[in-house]
């Protein structure tokens, strides 16, 4: 995948292993998917995606039990999922998901980083078609795996394709497939390092070490925010 491709991931990483606010952001999020698919992860794909990513960052197990008995609160009710496109330093394209208790303090939060950081808040819709959702597979590659037969039988729950970086493989499929994909890999016994829903590029833009500086600056102030959920770029 590339140079570009693991300082990014380095430095997102690095950013979210500091976040002090990264289990709250968690909890919110299995509350949403909990109130909206109900309590089961194996019937409701998106709650499954957000205990997964609970998981990957070490969330006590009692913190994802709890949120998912929110979501039978009227507290859950509050909660809303916006998103919001927008140019940053240099023409980079950036897709923030959000999810939010007040609607009025995110997207003001959300425009003043891009204005201060020299960019601007686009109409709802601009990137839409800049980015594919796509499901997002990680795991370490078992030895005895035969990638073509992986793939051939893959296909059937959703797989579109796979890239390999070292010993750690990505698979990729539609967003729709979450469910079925990460439950047919989990079934060959390969223990998956991490899964979620992913907005990818169609067309990556690289940039110099020296705009990628400006860049993080609002990737980061982005990412600290609490109402933000994810955030993705067209950064090669």
């Amino acid at each position: 995948m590339g140079r570009a491709f693991e300082y990014r991931r380095a430095a997102k990483e690095k950013r979210w292993a500091t976040m002090s606010r990264i289990f709250p952001k968690l909890s919110r999020l299995i509350t949403i998917a909990a109130k909206e698919g109900g309590p089961d992860p194996e019937m409701n794909a998106k709650l499954r995606l957000a205990i997964q990513a609970a998981k990957a960052a070490n969330m006590p197990k009692d913190n994802v039990e709890n949120a998912i008995k929110r979501a039978a609160g009227k507290d859950a009710d509050q909660y809303s999922e916006v998103n919001y496109e927008g140019k940053g330093p240099h023409g980079v394209l950036v897709f923030v998901e959000c999810a939010t208790d007040n609607t009025t303090r995110t997207v003001a939060n959300v425009k003043s980083y891009f204005n201060k950081s020299g960019g601007s808040i686009v109409p709802s819709g601009s990137l839409e078609f800049m980015f594919d959702r796509k499901t997002v597979v990680e795991f370490e590659k078992p030895a005895d795996l035969d990638m073509d037969e992986f793939e051939l039988e893959m296909i059937d729950h959703g797989l579109d394709k796979y890239e390999i970086d070292g010993n750690t493989v990505y698979a990729y499929g539609d967003y729709t497939d979450f469910g079925s994909l990460t439950k047919a890999i989990e079934e060959k016994g390969i223990a998956i390092t991490k899964a979620n829903l992913q907005r990818i590029p169609n067309n990556p833009v690289e940039f110099t070490d020296e705009q990628m500086a400006d860049i993080e600056k609002l990737l980061d102030k982005l990412e600290e925010d609490d109402d933000v959920q994810a955030v993705y770029t067209n950064i090669a």
